[in-house]
C-alpha cells in the first residue's frame, strides 16, 4: 500500500523574507569596471595636456641647468618651458660668440701671416734679399746661416720675437709702413731698417727705403727709392736730359 504524499504547503510569508536576508547579493561588477577605465583615461589625459602646469609624477623637475632634453616639449610645465628655452638661448649665444671669434682669428692670421702686404710677408721678402745681396753676405757670412729675429724678449725663444713696427697716413691719404728687425750671421750682427709706402691709387706697399746697418761699417741700401728720385731729377734740366 502505497503512501500517500502530502501535497506541498504554501511558505509563509515570514519564513520567504528571512530566505531572502539570508540570501548574499550578487552585485555586478561591470560599473565598477567601467569607473576604473574612465579614471584612468582621465588620468593619462591629464598628464598628456600641454597645457598641464605642474610636472609628471615619477621624473626630476626640469631646471636651466639639469635639463638634458629628454622631456618632451609637451609634458614640461611653465616654469621648465621657461627654463629649457633660457638653456637654449644661452647655448646660441655660446656658439654664435664662438662663430664671431673664430671668423676675427682667421681674418687677423690672414692680415698678419697670409696675405701679400702682411707684416710677415714683407719681412720675409726683405731677408731673403739680404741673403742675396753680396754686400750682405761679405759682412755677415754665409747666406744659409743668416738668421733674422725680432725685438730682444726674456723668453728661452729667442727667435720667436715680435718683430717692432707701425703704420700711418699722411694728409695725402698715403700710408706708411716702418720696420726693423735684426740679422745674425757667423760673422757680425746687423740692424734691418724698412719703410715702405702706398698710395691711394696702388694696391700694394713698395720700398722707400731697405737698408742694413753692421757695426763698424758703412750702411748698405738695397732699396732707395730717395736715391733713384735724385739721380732722375739731375739728369733733366727744364725737362731736357743733359746726359
Amino acid at each position: 500500500m502505497t503512501a500517500l504524499r502530502r501535497p506541498p504547503q504554501p511558505m509563509r510569508l515570514e519564513n520567504l523574507r528571512a530566505s531572502c536576508l539570508r540570501r548574499p547579493v550578487r552585485r555586478s561588477t561591470l560599473p565598477r569596471a567601467l569607473f576604473v577605465r574612465s579614471f584612468a583615461a582621465q588620468r593619462s589625459l591629464k598628464a598628456a595636456s600641454p597645457s598641464s602646469s605642474t610636472p609628471s609624477s615619477g621624473r626630476k623637475h626640469v631646471t636651466v641647468v639639469n635639463d638634458d632634453g629628454r622631456v618632451r616639449w609637451g609634458a614640461l610645465s611653465k616654469t621648465e618651458k621657461v627654463a629649457r628655452t633660457t638653456q637654449q638661448t644661452f647655448n646660441l649665444g655660446i656658439v654664435l660668440l664662438g662663430v664671431v671669434m673664430t671668423g676675427a682669428v682667421f681674418a687677423l692670421l690672414y692680415t698678419e701671416v697670409f696675405s701679400l702686404d702682411s707684416k710677415t710677408a714683407h719681412f720675409n721678402r726683405a731677408t731673403d734679399q739680404i741673403r742675396r745681396d753680396r754686400r750682405c753676405v761679405e759682412l755677415l757670412g754665409d747666406s744659409k746661416h743668416i738668421k733674422a729675429y725680432g725685438e730682444p724678449s726674456w723668453s728661452r725663444w729667442a727667435r720667436n720675437r715680435i718683430i717692432a713696427s707701425s703704420t700711418e697716413k699722411d694728409r695725402w691719404g698715403t700710408e706708411h709702413l716702418r720696420m726693423h728687425f735684426y740679422v745674425e750671421g757667423p760673422k757680425n750682427q746687423g740692424v734691418v731698417n724698412i719703410h715702405m709706402t702706398k698710395k691711394p691709387s696702388q694696391d700694394e706697399y713698395e720700398y722707400k727705403v731697405l737698408a742694413v746697418d753692421v757695426k763698424g761699417h758703412q750702411r748698405i741700401y738695397l732699396e732707395n727709392a730717395d736715391a733713384k728720385d735724385t739721380g732722375k731729377s739731375s739728369s733733366k734740366f727744364l725737362g731736357v736730359r743733359w746726359w
